[in-house]
């Protein structure tokens, strides 16, 4: 029996890896903004556990303004910090939609390729059964003719 091949079997399966390099690279954008978060947190943490500090510990009692002053620079730097954290997190944000957007295309140009295979395969089994049924048509035709005039089907004489 006869096997459908699509024409265009090889733009599907560049489609299919196109889109799982785009889902690679989504994957790692979410990783690297997620690496990101952790380190946004761990900066958080510690500003809080030294404006913790500062409170429980060092405004009581004699003042150190020397200390005071380095804790005011370290929290300043830490706000800088963090500050330019959140512009690279919103930049890779950014990517990530701008991915995820590109994912979105590709999966859609592969499903257009599959609908095509598809509709394509089901015409060429139409096409098949059409076949199918007018050779049959043709068989029964022939046996009905050869009963008519009494020959055997069967017989190869000439």
């Amino acid at each position: 029996m006869a096997q459908f091949k699509f024409p265009l079997a090889a733009v599907l399966r560049h489609r299919k890896h196109v889109e799982q390099e785009r889902q690679r690279a989504l994957g790692e954008l979410e990783n690297d903004m997620t690496a990101q978060q952790r380190t946004l947190d761990e900066m958080n943490r510690a500003v809080a556990a030294s404006a913790q500090d500062l409170r429980a510990n060092r405004l009581t009692g004699p003042l150190n303004l020397a200390w005071l002053t380095a804790h005011r620079r370290y929290m300043l730097g830490m706000q800088r910090q963090l500050t330019a954290h959140a512009q690279k997190m919103s930049l890779l944000q950014r990517r990530i939609d701008e991915s995820r957007a590109s994912l979105v295309d590709a999966a859609r140009q592969r499903m257009v390729m599959e609908k095509l295979r598809d509709r394509q395969h089901q015409a060429w089994q139409e096409d098949q059964n059409r076949r199918e049924l007018a050779q049959l048509d043709d068989v029964t035709m022939r046996t009905a003719a050869w009963a008519a005039l009494g020959i055997d089907g069967q017989s190869t004489e000439s």
